[in-house]
């Protein structure tokens, strides 16, 4: 079969086979590790390609919005972290999720728990995020004031169960190496644990959460982590890759794009593929700035080739892409031909295709 036949527009590719290695890979480094292992749904944001971890033995996961845990608990996963801080105009969806699934939610605020004790009719777990370096969202973890002050109104409330301290490593995507994450996650590590120390007396039970892919992929030093929540892992992409994260042939997933331009004066092939596909995430791929919006790769019959040097996913505007390219390279392709391009972060490429398909000529859908 060639896979080639069934593609028309931009479409997202998705290797089941890499994808399940994937998956495997970061199960075996969780259990060498002793770590519990929730991933996080929000990167495939499909029921079918969370039954490819069910069968694996994952059975609890996380995700990034209320709207997700809904939807995948409506496909059957009864424990469920909501990995940001809780938006407290659903409190609503809160309570009725609360009721029929574990769940577990994020608190940064005093407000956030007098809503949720307010208004809430279902006990819910709530971990306390906790800042580690990437300044986004959480209480510093030396600030162990503002996390006590938020302790004694969890433990007054009738309705949230302190379940631990949850950390989001993000800095690590900003590494310039696998060196420089090595840094990052070992800082992280020994502050969530200090911090565990000064509340183990408290709560004997108390789990430190810590997620993102490029530490769990390639760091083998969790000490005193309870659990690990990386996301993107399971597909990878070109900025896991640059960072040391993966190798190229654990990319996953790829997209297929037609070419429907050239010009040869200035060697650019256009593809029907722009910022409402891939999004416009990029790289810098040298020190003059110049921005890698993807990298080329051959559609082939079963799937796709290595990387191909020579040219570069250059620019995209809504629907196009410029690919700059040498003139070899640009006398390989014609009009009509198709392209493929792997993604800068593969996370948001997915959510903005919708859909995936196999290289069995499968269509996966996405929660919509």
């Amino acid at each position: 079969m060639d896979i080639r036949i069934h593609i028309k527009q931009p479409t997202l590719l998705l290797d089941k086979k890499k994808c399940i290695s994937n998956i495997e890979n970061m199960l075996d480094r969780a259990k060498r590790c002793n770590l519990s292992f929730r991933p996080h749904f929000k990167t495939h944001q499909s029921a079918e390609v969370a039954e490819w971890f069910r069968e694996l033995g994952v059975n609890k996961i996380a995700v990034s919005s209320l709207k997700m845990a809904q939807y995948f608990a409506d496909n059957k996963w009864e424990d469920i972290t909501v990995a940001m801080p809780v938006n407290l105009r659903e409190m609503d969806i809160v309570d009725e999720l609360a009721g029929k699934i574990k769940l577990n939610i994020l608190v940064e605020s005093a407000e956030s728990i007098h809503h949720l004790e307010a208004e809430l009719n279902n006990k819910v777990n709530a971990y306390i995020k906790i800042d580690t370096g990437y300044h986004r969202t959480g209480i510093a973890a030396d600030d162990t004031k503002s996390i006590q002050n938020l302790l004694d109104y969890i433990k007054a409330s009738t309705r949230l169960e302190f379940k631990g301290f949850l950390a989001h490593s993000g800095h690590n995507y900003k590494a310039s190496d696998a060196e420089e994450i090595h840094k990052y996650h070992k800082k992280t590590v020994l502050d969530l644990n200090e911090l565990k120390d000064v509340f183990r007396s408290q709560f004997p039970d108390l789990e430190v959460s810590l997620g993102d892919t490029p530490a769990c992929s390639i760091s083998d030093e969790f000490f005193g982590i309870d659990e690990i929540r990386p996301g993107n892992f399971a597909f990878y992409d070109m900025m896991q890759f640059v960072l040391g994260s993966c190798e190229e042939n654990e990319i996953a997933v790829a997209m297929a794009c037609p070419i429907i331009a050239k010009h040869a004066d200035r060697n650019e092939i256009v593809i029907y593929g722009g910022g409402v596909h891939f999004s416009k995430e990029y790289l810098e791929a040298d020190d003059e700035g110049t921005k890698l919006f993807g990298s080329l790769v051959d559609i082939n019959p079963d799937g796709w080739s290595p990387i191909r040097g020579g040219g570069f996913l250059a620019s995209l505007s809504q629907e196009h892409g410029i690919i700059k390219c040498n003139e070899a390279l640009f006398n390989e392709y014609k009009v009509g031909d198709l392209i493929g391009i792997l993604p800068i972060h593969s996370c948001m490429t997915a959510n903005l295709m919708g859909s995936y398909l196999t290289l069995e000529a499968e269509t996966i859908k996405m929660m919509r």
